[in-house]
């Protein structure tokens, strides 16, 4: 075992944030933190982006089963979190969590509006997705890694959200030299080779990979 996984195995352990972490890209998430939750939405909920084309067909994939606990983790606008509260039902739980305030307050009126008591918001920090220990069949993230300052810290508070044998999900984008577009380039800083690496260091074994996108990748990770 290396390095790298002794040290943020004995994070998760003891419950602790890597607080020796140095950020990975500053100032990455600055735009969002006073921000205007209609703004975005317009912007997130577009057929012309990939994974809000796909977002019936991803939650498909989930296998969500009524009584469920999931964790949307860097929800936005919360189209994925109403998606998979309504598949889990009223004996399920969807936790919808963002670092954004705004967000947030945003999910909070949809959830109201649509009536799904079992859809809660909760702010996270830049370190830490503040998620109950032990407490999730899974947890889901679209576009959401590359906006991880501080993966490997966020990745120990996510393994320790997940219950024994739950699924970890990460949705983002295809960043291919060459082949990406440059806002890919300058916006995503790693490619799907390297978050690979960084989340089986953090202990979770990859599962299973999901091929219908062309712009984002789709891949399923457990927590042993």
């Amino acid at each position: 075992m290396g390095w790298l996984m002794l040290l943020t195995m004995s994070w998760v352990l003891l419950g602790l944030p890597a607080q020796a972490e140095q950020s990975v890209r500053p100032g990455i998430n600055r735009s969002y933190m006073e921000t205007d939750y209609g703004l975005w939405q317009g912007i997130f909920e577009t057929e012309g982006r990939e994974v809000y084309a796909h977002r019936q067909r991803i939650v498909d994939a989930l296998a969500l089963a009524p009584g469920m606990a999931v964790a949307d983790v860097g929800a936005g606008t919360g189209v994925f979190s109403v998606l998979m509260a309504k598949r889990v039902g009223p004996g399920g739980r969807v936790i919808a969590q963002d670092i954004a305030p705004d967000f947030v307050a945003g999910i909070a009126r949809r959830a109201q509006a649509e009536g799904l008591s079992q859809l809660t918001p909760l702010q996270g920090t830049e370190r830490d997705a503040r998620l109950p220990a032990n407490t999730f069949d899974l947890i889901f993230t679209s576009d959401t890694y590359h906006h991880f300052e501080y993966p490997q810290s966020m990745l120990a508070s996510l393994w320790t959200a997940l219950k024994p044998g739950g699924r970890l999900i990460v949705i983002d984008y295809e960043r291919i030299p060459g082949r990406s577009s440059p806002w890919v380039l300058g916006h995503v800083r790693a490619g799907k080779e390297t978050v690979v690496r960084e989340i089986v260091a953090a202990g979770f074994r990859p599962l299973r990979s999901h091929d219908f996108m062309v712009e984002n990748y789709f891949l399923e990770f457990v927590r042993p």
